[in-house]
This record gives C-alpha cells, structure tokens and sequence, in this order.
C-alpha cells in the first residue's frame, strides 16, 4: 500500500493562446496518507489549475499524477470513488433539503456514509429537514462539506473552504477538518487565510508564477527567515506627538541598515520591521527615530508568522488577492 495519497511529478499546464500561457511549470508535488496538505498562493499562481489536475477534471500538458498509486485515464472510476472535492462554489438546488440533497450525492458512490452520518460529520443534525435556500452562509458551506463527505472518501479536496465565513462559522468548518485529520484522512486545503494554514495544515506548499517556492511545515517555514520578531510603528514629531507623520524615505533607508533586520514595509502611515533580535533593534531604532526629529506614535511588536513567510517570498500579503478580485 502507497504512503502517498498524492504524487506528482513534473506537472506542467499550457494554455494554448498568443503567446502560451504556462499556468503550471513543473510542479512536483508528494502528499502523505492522513496529512492535511496546505496549498497557497496569489490568484495566477497555478494553484487552482494545479488543484483541478489532482482532481481529475483537468488534464495536465505533461508530467504525471498519481492518487493513491492510480492514475487519471486509467483508473478514473477507482480514483472517484475515494475522493471527495468541495468546490469553491458549489451550486446546490434551493428547493432540496439538506437530507435530500446529502441523498441525492450518496447515490452517486459505492461504499458511501449513511446519510445522517454525513450530516452528523458536520453537525447539521438540527437542520436536517431545512431546505438550501433557508440555510445561512457557513450551514450551505458545511453542507458542501457534507457533500463531499458522504462518499466517506480517503482524500478530501477543500478549495477555499472558509471564504466569505463569519468567525464563528469559520471556526465550525476548523473543527470539520480537525476531525477529518483525527479520523486519518488525508486533506488538501486551499485558502487565502494564513492563520487558517497555520493553525490546521502539517505541511504547506506556497505557490507563484506556476511553482512551488517554498515547502514545508509552517514552523519549517517560519524558522526560514531571517526574522522571527514583526516590529510595526508609526512616528510624530517631537514637538507635537499628537500629530501623526508620514514616514520619510531617510527614515525607511535608515530603518533597513538597523541590525537584524531584514525586510521593511511601509503599510499606509506605518513601517512593518522584520527582525532578528529584538531587544537589538529597539534602542537602535530610537536612535534613528531621534536624528530625523520623530518618535514612536504607537508601536506594535509580535512574533513572525506565515504571513510574514509569504510577504518575504513574494512581496505582497496573500490576502490582497482577494481584495483585488
């Protein structure tokens, strides 16, 4: 039996248009059974494209894929049945009830969960008879979930599974995917939430321009940098510290040559520092702040996270994509 519930080796996409697009540029890829698998990334990036060949509604320009040691165009039907996918968006009839519609995709599998065990899996129970349309956000988010579920799959794909969710309904879809991990099935999640990344996948695979730049545990990751304190503050003048004061390019030059710093961001009226060592910084910084006739309005300091990974990767937070679409 395969330890790898996916494998793919040198994945490659091109569009055909003038000029080609190579979505995806050799992406070689090995998640293991019973691990919840992160993949992020801007929009473009390859990720989806990436996704869609895993699941088999796309074909790839070359390389190979393996699920579970089976291939696409080969073992189609095998593979189907041990597989779930929960889209993005996932369009389900309004007039149906949650255990009319959780029947309707049981039907469609061999070695399928009872219907109420799907529902259960994902604590509908109390809505069981609730048509779609009835359902808020986060309950038709758990219901595609339950979807997906119902084939009682070995592998689950999650495509954003937590976009546009309130809080608390975020938090209830964390809990879904903690006990898919507690049960040993192996889970890929895509999601524009770095502390969604953080908190439920073992390992993450960071994507951009149809590669996979970075790779490894989200702790792997963020021992990575150079950094591991975030240090954010916006200035005032000396004479009126109620004034708050655009950073001045003299001070952002002088904020880079600060020991152990590594990275600076200027983010509205503030300056983002990655950094070493703290306690190194801080009064060096002061210094700096006093040459150019300002000091600390506010200051904010916390220890590095993935986001901080991603901005140093690509130079932008992972998030702005979806501000942008």
């Amino acid at each position: 039996m395969t330890s790898l519930a996916i494998n793919c080796r040198n994945l490659k996409k091109t569009y055909p248009s003038k000029p080609p697009v190579d979505a995806v540029q050799g992406i070689d890829l090995q998640v293991e059974v019973g691990e919840c698998f992160g993949v992020l990334g801007p929009n473009g990036a390859g990720k989806t494209t990436t996704i869609e060949i895993l699941e088999g509604l796309l074909k790839a320009t070359s390389g190979e894929v393996e699920i579970f040691g089976l291939r696409w165009g080969k073992d189609d039907s095998e593979i189907r049945q041990r597989i779930g996918v929960s889209l993005q968006e996932t369009v389900l009839s309004d007039d149906l009830t949650i255990y009319e519609t959780i029947r309707l995709f049981r039907s469609f599998y061999k070695r399928a969960l009872s219907v109420q065990q799907a529902i259960e899996s994902v604590s509908l129970q109390a809505k069981s008879t609730a048509r779609v349309s009835k359902l808020s956000g986060g309950q038709k988010q758990r219901l595609a979930v339950a979807c997906a579920m119902v084939s009682n799959p070995e592998l689950l794909f999650l495509d954003e599974p937590t976009t546009g969710l309130d809080p608390t309904s975020r938090r209830e879809v964390w809990e879904i995917v903690n006990r898919l991990r507690e049960d040993g099935r192996t889970v890929l999640l895509t999601t524009h939430y770095m502390d969604e990344a953080q908190r439920l996948c073992d390992r993450v695979a960071i994507f951009n321009e149809g590669k996979v730049i970075a790779l490894g545990t989200p702790d792997q990751l963020i021992r990575s940098l150079e950094a591991q304190q975030i240090i954010k503050f916006s200035t005032a003048s000396t004479h009126d510290t109620q004034q708050i004061l655009e950073p001045t390019q003299a001070l952002i030059a002088g904020c880079s040559q600060l020991p152990t710093v590594s990275n600076v961001e200027l983010e509205g009226n503030q300056i983002r520092l990655a950094c070493g060592q703290l306690h190194v910084v801080m009064p060096a910084l002061v210094e700096v702040l006093r040459g150019e006739h300002m000091v600390l309005a506010d200051l904010m300091t916390r220890a590095a996270t993935l986001d901080d990974v991603f901005i140093s990767l690509t130079g932008r937070r992972l998030n702005e994509d979806r501000k942008e679409a």
